[in-house]
């Protein structure tokens, strides 16, 4: 893998938005693979598909690429809202690759998040466009990234560094379980482990994770036993590797 972009790409191109889409696209067709199942390539979709820009021939996964000059942010613009949200409900949408380049085009860090890890909270609302722009009231979204636990975020390039592909691979691998889940299901998985992820310690208690029991039964009203969710919860997330039991009340941190 080069983490060099290809300058040869862009010789007829001005626009700088052109030259960064042209040079990002074709590093990942020329140097990623599908962290799904090691497939050597990546091929482009059609222009303009909606929600997606490249696909494993071989396991049929669907990626969508965002890039960015510098430091990633944890916030990061898509397309139009009710297509990223419809996709999502029916679990017809793709994994990210989320890329940031340094000034010499050169990868920093190179990660996916599996499509399993969006939700409906993961993607903000944008304001209309003004009546007065080409597509009028057009609505676009926003993804959080700083909503999706670290689970979620697989890297293939880490500080300019290549992780093995065998690692990626089974991190990927890892919470593929996740999508055989109903959207509820799946949240609540997904915020009991963001609430793991933010003990400091690496071991922890089961009183421990009781303590974001307000918070979670504001965010699921209807649940009015929410303490027997969160130990539901710890055996599935358990279960499927991402925690270890220790002794009765405590676990550990996986990764």
């Amino acid at each position: 893998m080069n983490l060099h972009f290809d300058s040869t790409l862009i010789d007829r191109y001005k626009s700088k938005s052109q030259i960064a889409r042209v040079l990002t696209e074709g590093w990942v067709l020329h140097n990623s693979y599908c962290p799904g199942c090691g497939n050597a390539s990546l091929r482009n979709f059609e222009n303009n598909r909606p929600v997606a820009d490249f696909h494993c021939a071989e396991c049929n996964e669907e990626f969508e690429l965002k890039s960015k000059r510098g430091v990633f942010s944890t916030k990061a613009v898509d397309g139009a809202y009710s297509t990223m949200i419809r996709r999502i409900s029916s679990g017809n949408n793709p994994n990210f690759f989320f890329m940031s380049y340094t000034e010499e085009w050169v990868v920093k860090d190179f990660f996916v998040v599996p499509k399993q890890f969006f939700t409906p909270d993961v993607i903000f609302k944008r304001k209309p466009l003004a009546i007065t722009a080409k597509r009028a009231g057009w609505i676009g979204c926003t993804i959080n990234l700083s909503t999706i636990a670290n689970a979620g975020k697989v890297f293939l390039v880490k500080d300019s560094h290549l992780v093995p592909p065998e690692d990626v691979r089974a991190s990927f691998a890892q919470t593929r379980f996740l999508r055989a889940k109903t959207l509820e299901s799946k949240g609540w998985l997904l915020d009991v482990l963001k609430c793991v992820e933010s003990i400091p310690s690496k071991t922890f208690s089961l009183e421990d994770v009781y303590s974001f029991e307000s918070k979670l039964g504001s965010k699921y009203p209807r649940n009015n036993f929410v303490r027997a969710k969160i130990r539901q919860q710890l055996q599935v997330l358990r279960d499927n590797g991402l925690i270890e039991f220790v002794v009765k009340g405590r676990y550990k941190k996986s990764a």
